[in-house]
């Protein structure tokens, strides 16, 4: 059964991934691409090649970070490299993966509408 505010939801991702695209970068396929564009945002070191595990990590950042807006990661600061380390602060709910994904969509859209201004 398809609710309305799961149909709410994939308007409002279809609209992220959109206005994505119109800063010039590839309409995001999935989950894990817009993740990983969050992660390179949070680290601020600019669009440079990483490797595999960097891109690992960078997607655990974005998690933490979006997580974080409510109140389940804390920041708990730079390692020498200037990456991001977060602490886990509230035990997550459990989830199946589609309810995961849900509240990852849900919270990747908070995050760019309070940490960049859009409107989703």
């Amino acid at each position: 059964m398809v609710y309305k505010k799961d149909l709410d939801l994939e308007k409002r991702w279809v609209r992220l991934k959109d206005e994505i695209a119109s800063f010039g970068h590839k309409k995001p396929k999935d989950l894990n691409t817009v993740l990983f564009l969050i992660g390179v945002q949070e680290l601020g070191k600019g669009n440079k090649f990483f490797t595999k595990e960097e891109k690992q990590d960078l997607i655990h950042i974005a998690i933490c970070k979006v997580l974080s807006l409510s109140g389940y990661y804390e920041l708990e600061g730079l390692d020498q490299d200037g990456w991001p380390h977060w602490k886990l602060v509230k035990k997550l709910p459990r989830f199946d993966l589609i309810e995961q994904e849900k509240l990852l969509k849900m919270h990747v859209i908070e995050y760019f509408e309070k940490e960049l201004g859009m409107v989703l």
